[in-house]
């Protein structure tokens, strides 16, 4: 039997926040974040799950399952102004700011993937979601630094929602790393770039 925790990471305090704020963090360990509506027996390889004893959490917000690790860069924003806020509008905003942080590194070709990832090359470098409250509206978005393949493929189950054609090879056919772009200055350089982009754009 697996269990799974409400979602306790340091992002969630910003749905206590009174004005537009961000956060961008490192976690402190491996943990597997659930969608709102996922279901560990569907989207985990539970056996590699147990054996490692990794913290599954599932959170307020919709998505695919996420894996989080010291190799990523957590990046979360919140709106309070939110009666007019279009969530396509917020992804826009808050990738492109996130492209223009990355691109300061010297790494091209990266775009739009869909409504909420970042891709490199057509491979996914950055997948984002929304939870939205009566109150605030929560970006939270994970960069993989430098977190390989593999690790993606020991505790998670190929998507049901992938197309037949992949072959269920969502780890190696769809995702990258900033390290295998050639990003060589550490967690800290990158969170620093994201940092001062993010103050500029909110005004702090």
């Amino acid at each position: 039997m697996l269990n799974t925790f409400d979602y306790c990471l340091p992002d969630v305090q910003l749905l206590k926040k009174e004005n537009d704020q961000f956060l961008i963090w490192i976690p402190d360990k491996t943990y597997i974040v659930l969608g709102a509506s996922g279901n560990p027996d569907e989207s985990l390889n539970m056996e590699s799950v147990q054996e490692d004893n990794i913290t599954v959490l599932k959170r307020p917000s919709g998505g695919e399952t996420i894996i989080l690790t010291p190799n990523n860069i957590m990046i979360s924003a919140v709106f309070c102004n939110i009666k007019n806020l279009r969530a396509k509008d917020v992804f826009q905003r808050i990738n492109r700011l996130i492209i223009s942080s990355i691109e300061k590194t010297g790494i091209k070709g990266l775009s739009l993937m869909g409504i909420s990832d970042i891709a490199v090359a057509g491979r996914r470098i950055l997948g984002s979601a929304i939870y939205r409250s009566k109150n605030v509206l929560l970006y939270h978005a994970v960069l993989n630094l430098g977190e390989p393949a593999a690790t993606f493929e020991r505790y998670l189950k190929p998507s049901t929602k992938e197309s037949a054609d992949r072959s269920g090879r969502i780890a190696i056919d769809l995702t990258t790393s900033l390290k295998e772009k050639g990003y060589n200055k550490g967690a800290y350089h990158m969170e620093n770039l994201l940092s001062l982009s993010f103050e500029e754009s909110f005004c702090i």
